[in-house]
């Protein structure tokens, strides 16, 4: 999980989450928007792109307001700020503003160093989120979402949980999230076995590999057994993505040895071989129309649509012709 510094106050003028991990620089900043929120309901918050915060940006949003109104500046990606926008930052970060809290989102490493370590010499508070790359660091990930909630889960359910779902942190959160939400007591391997194996038919994995092996009709029908039996659509969502940024990561890596793009592109050995054979037929021009059906399923089942299983059928049509694309004119 997120590492922090000894300065753990959210409203802390600066905070830096630092690292790779998606899903726990997201965190980070939830964190800082719900404690401002906390304070002041009416917290107006700012989430930026570098293409966004041009110089002098920061100078508008961070201005003395008449009504001394609490706010959040979120800079996405930091690392890939302007050198001109890096200069105002700098400055800023000499003299932060009352009642507003900067965020300073940096994927860490060379790139856009020289910010991050400005930040840091002002003392200002640092999330780390590393890319769990470790099987031991995803495992204490999982424990630590059951804690998080209050619930206790043994630990064969914990691996078990792992071994089913994957290395995606995001579709782990979700599935302790669903085991929390529709289980009591404490969660062990048997339940974890009654919702994610056993049910190859039903997994949200079978639906994301039928789907970009071009099989529509196998992947509709997978989809809609896995619906009846209650698998959660934001799983699906998550398997369908997992399932299409792998075949554009392979389709764009270089050849070689299944271990050596097993290191290349953080994935098992195994799983290469996979995706060499589901990959037959994608085109770059496919990927990108995958991803966007992907992107709009997720946000049709996050309470963007009114229908979910309407979406999640749009998306694996969508996807199965995708994966047809090459050769067809």
């Amino acid at each position: 999980m997120a590492r922090k510094t000894a300065n753990d106050d959210p409203l802390a003028p600066v905070t830096v989450a630092v690292g790779q991990e998606d899903l726990l620089l997201d965190r980070a900043v939830r964190e800082v928007v719900a404690a401002a929120r906390a304070s002041d309901a009416d917290t107006d918050v700012r989430d930026l792109t570098p293409d966004q915060l041009q110089p002098g940006t920061l100078a508008e949003l961070t201005s003395p307001s008449l009504f001394a109104e609490r706010k959040v500046v979120v800079v996405r990606n930091a690392q890939d700020l302007s050198a001109d926008t890096v200069k105002d930052v700098k400055a800023y970060l000499g003299a932060p503003a009352e009642e507003i809290t900067l965020v300073l989102v940096h994927a860490g490493g060379a790139k856009g160093k020289g910010l991050l370590d400005a930040a840091r010499k002002v003392g200002a508070r640092e999330v780390a989120c590393p890319k769990m790359t470790k099987p031991a660091d995803r495992l204490a990930f999982v424990r630590g979402e059951f804690r998080a909630t209050g619930r206790s889960a043994t630990p064969e359910a914990c691996q078990s949980l792992m071994d089913a779902i994957g290395s995606d942190l995001r579709e782990l959160a979700a599935a302790v999230s669903q085991l929390v939400a529709d289980v009591e007591g404490t969660i062990d391997e048997a339940v974890v076995g009654r919702y994610y194996t056993g049910r190859a038919e039903a997994s949200s994995f079978t639906v994301a590999d039928r789907a970009v092996e071009g099989r529509a009709a196998e992947a509709l029908e997978a989809l809609r057994w896995s619906l009846a039996t209650g698998v959660a659509p934001v799983l699906i969502t998550s398997a369908l993505a997992q399932g299409v940024r792998a075949i554009g990561k392979l389709s764009s890596a270089r050849g070689g040895r299944p271990a050596d793009l097993a290191r290349e592109l953080g994935m098992p050995p195994w799983k290469i071989d996979r995706v060499r054979q589901q990959m037959r037929g994608w085109t770059p021009e496919g990927v990108s129309v995958a991803l966007r059906a992907v992107a709009e399923a997720d946000a049709g089942v996050k309470g963007g649509g009114d229908d979910p299983e309407y979406a999640l059928e749009k998306a694996v049509v969508a996807i199965a012709r995708a994966a047809r694309s090459r050769g067809r004119g």
